[in-house]
């Protein structure tokens, strides 16, 4: 999915200039409006990533775990091919280098790569073949970015995907959001509460209005800011799996 070029400035220096400012005065409300921006457009790029997801497996006539399933096997088989090219290039340099058993070592290794990647393979295609029809092409869904994978697809294309910068920038997306969530759920728990020292007799009436006035308006902005924040959460968490 190409996006396009973006409207926004992307450079180092006011990146720079952002961050010193922010270190000077974290407490500045504009900060708080800048990172409910950011979350936002983070949401919105998963939020619409899902929804192409969900419209892909509708055309697939797959259930949600199948096609789950069938992805997770393709990526097994994928990163198990890179490992079993990683570890005959080790092979080379050991045999070079007259390391004759740590090359023999690692060549029992990559025949039990070999072995894992073969059972991947049969039980892939037992699920391909009992699973609903999906074309002549046996596609599957990712369910990190959206692309369709086939099945006929070779270990090496396979790897590329999952290796790619469209699938990676998606997953990265993803943990920026569960990051998100993690850092609301600890906003909403708040700091663990201790006793105010003790000024004496009286000293809890010597609060002026205008100070109690001061917080409860403070509290209530605090309040209206956490409601905005949560809202993208809100809608992603109940849209993904509509």
């Amino acid at each position: 999915m190409d996006l396009g070029a973006c409207p926004k400035s992307h450079t180092e220096r006011l990146k720079t200039e952002f961050l010193q400012a922010r270190e000077a005065t974290p407490n500045d409300p504009v900060f708080a409006r800048f990172q409910m921006e950011y979350e936002s457009n983070i949401f919105a790029f998963v939020d619409e990533c899902d929804r192409r997801i969900r419209a892909a497996h509708r055309r697939l006539e797959k259930t949600p775990e199948e096609n789950a399933k069938t992805t997770n096997l393709m990526r097994e088989i994928a990163e198990i091919e890179l490992a079993i090219q990683g570890g005959t290039e080790k092979i080379e340099t050991l045999g070079e280098q007259g390391k004759v058993e740590e090359s023999m070592r690692e060549m029992a290794a990559i025949e039990a790569l070999k072995s894992e990647k073969t059972e991947k393979e049969r039980e892939l295609q037992q699920l391909t073949d009992t699973s609903g029809a999906s074309g002549h092409q046996k596609l599957r869904v990712c369910d990190v970015c959206g692309a369709y994978l086939s099945v006929l697809d070779s270990d090496r294309r396979l790897a590329d995907h999952f290796g790619g910068k469209m699938h990676l920038g998606y997953h990265e997306l993803r943990n920026m959001l569960s990051k998100f969530r993690e850092d609301r759920e600890k906003r909403k728990m708040g700091p663990p509460s201790s006793a105010a020292p003790s000024g004496g007799p009286g000293s809890g009436s010597a609060r002026t209005g205008s100070e109690r006035g001061g917080e409860h308006r403070a509290s209530r902005d605090d309040r209206d800011r956490e409601r905005e924040r949560e809202r993208p959460y809100e809608r992603h968490s109940s849209s993904r799996y509509e």
